[in-house]
C-alpha cells in the first residue's frame, strides 16, 4: 500500500518571529520582490490536496502544514483546506497536523482546531530564559509568555498537541531542566531538532549568508 507524508509550507518561509538560529527566514531573499506573494494561491491548494489524497492507497491521508508561521494565514485559510479535504476524501480518513509557534493562537483558532481535530505541534525551547534567548519576534522581544498564551488556548478547547523543541547552543547544556520543563506544561510526545548552522563571510548571489543548516529529528 502507498503512503506518504508530506509537509506543506501554505506561507513559505513568512513568520511573524525572528527567531536567531531560524534557517528558512532568509529564504524569503530567493525570490523577486516583485513575485514575493508566499501564500499558496487556491487553485495550488486545490491541487495538492487532490492529488495528495488521490496518491494514497491507504485508509488514512496526512497532511502536515508548517512554515514560517501557518496561523498567519488566518482560520478561513484552513477553513478552505478543510472544506477541499472532505470534497476529495473519497471515503478516506483524513488527518492533519500544524506547527506553530504558538503565539496568534485564540478562542477563534482553538475552536477550530478542536472541531476539525488537528494536532497541533508547538515550538518552545524550555523554560523562559531558554525559551526567549533565541525565539523573539520582530522586534526583538521575547515571545515566552505569548506561547504559554497559545498553550492555555489549546487545553481549554481540548486540542491535541506535542512539542518541538529546538536543541541549540544554549539549551543542550541544560537538557533536564528542558526535559521536566516540558513534561510540566503537559506535553506527553516530545521532538528535538539539532541545529547546526555554518554562516559564510560574505552573502552569495542570493544574500543568503548559511551555508548549511543541518536538521535532524529525534522522537521522545
Amino acid at each position: 500500500m502507498n503512503s506518504v507524508h508530506i509537509m506543506a509550507k501554505p506561507h513559505g518561509p513568512i513568520c511573524n518571529l525572528d527567531c536567531t538560529y531560524c534557517y528558512y527566514l532568509e529564504k524569503e531573499k530567493l525570490y523577486p520582490a516583485e513575485a514575493r506573494s508566499f501564500r499558496m494561491k487556491d487553485d495550488v491548494l486545490e491541487a495538492f490536496v487532490r492529488q495528495n489524497i488521490a496518491a494514497q492507497s491507504t485508509a488514512e491521508v496526512h497532511f502536515v502544514w508548517q512554515g514560517g508561521e501557518p496561523m498567519l494565514l488566518g482560520v478561513p485559510y484552513f477553513e478552505r483546506v478543510v472544506e477541499l479535504q472532505s470534497e476529495y476524501a473519497n471515503g478516506k480518513k483524513i488527518l492533519n497536523a500544524l506547527q506553530t509557534n504558538g503565539t496568534l493562537l485564540d478562542d477563534a483558532w482553538g475552536e477550530f482546531l478542536a472541531r476539525n481535530g488537528f494536532l497541533v505541534g508547538l515550538s518552545i525551547d524550555g523554560s523562559q530564559a531558554l525559551h526567549d534567548a533565541h525565539r523573539v519576534d520582530k522586534g526583538g522581544k521575547p515571545t515566552f509568555e505569548r506561547v504559554l498564551r497559545g498553550l492555555s488556548v489549546l487545553k481549554k478547547h481540548g486540542v491535541e498537541f506535542n512539542t518541538l523543541t529546538v536543541v541549540n547552543r544554549l539549551n543542550s547544556y541544560h537538557p533536564l531542566d528542558v526535559y521536566r520543563f516540558i513534561k510540566e506544561i503537559g506535553s506527553q510526545y516530545l521532538q528535538f531538532i539539532p541545529v547546526v548552522e555554518q554562516v559564510a563571510e560574505q552573502p552569495d548571489a542570493n544574500g543568503l549568508v548559511l551555508l548549511r543548516a543541518c536538521l535532524r529529528s529525534s522522537e521522545q
